[in-house]
């Protein structure tokens, strides 16, 4: 066999097992079938690429296990017309995913060797409506704000307020909340006439949202 047809085997076999893991969105799954996972992997794991597991990037940070960035861009629920931003760049995958079913996603990252490394990835791959940006992101985007969505890969104690502020009504924001050394707890807010619905998904662990920027 091939090394090309070894990867396309490792492509279904990836996508199976995102289905398997209860992603029943058409959009999210074809999503994740034409961003390859491979582009946003160095060094030594870029043979893991297609394992459903974090993986080591830069910057001691993570890149998510791809069932979870799965979940999570299925719980944002995310229009073709909608203003997306991320908070937590990271590796690029997750703002890649979204760039595919949203309009525009502005991505926020406080370490500007992962933004640049992650913008030379979106030039790479033709994403033009992905806009990086680094910034210490607990403040997101205030001058590009309301939002339509909103995702946060990084865990908060409690969803911040400035954030929150920036979701427009009707919005909805994906964000692990908890301590970082204990149980977090991936929530949806829905922004409402009268304030906040909170819904609580799924046992989650992510790095923790550190305000103020980065080395």
């Amino acid at each position: 066999m091939t090394e090309s047809a070894d990867l396309t085997e490792a492509r279904m076999r990836f996508i199976y097992t995102i289905r398997s893991r209860g992603v029943t969105d058409s959009r999210v799954l074809s999503a994740m079938e034409k961003i390859d996972r491979r582009a946003f992997v160095t060094g030594i794991f870029i043979e893991r690429a297609y394992e459903d597991t974090p993986l080591p990037i830069a910057c001691g940070q993570t890149i998510s296990q791809p069932s979870v960035v799965a979940l999570m861009t299925e719980a944002l629920r995310v229009g073709t017309r909608d203003k997306v931003l991320e908070i937590g760049t990271g590796s690029g995958y997750q703002a890649a995913i979204l760039s595919v079913l949203a309009r525009r996603v502005y991505t926020v990252e406080r370490h500007r060797a992962l933004a640049q490394r992650a913008q030379k990835v979106f030039d790479a791959l033709g994403l033009a409506n992905i806009t990086c940006i680094v910034s210490d992101g607990s403040h997101g985007l205030p001058d590009l704000a309301p939002f339509d969505r909103i995702i946060v890969t990084a865990a908060a104690e409690d969803p911040p307020g400035p954030l929150l502020a920036q979701l427009r009504v009707g919005g909805i924001m994906v964000i692990p909340v908890g301590q970082s050394d204990t149980v977090q707890t991936l929530i949806r807010v829905l922004r409402t006439e009268a304030g906040f619905e909170y819904e609580e998904l799924r046992a989650v662990r992510f790095v923790p949202l550190v305000e103020g920027m980065g080395q």
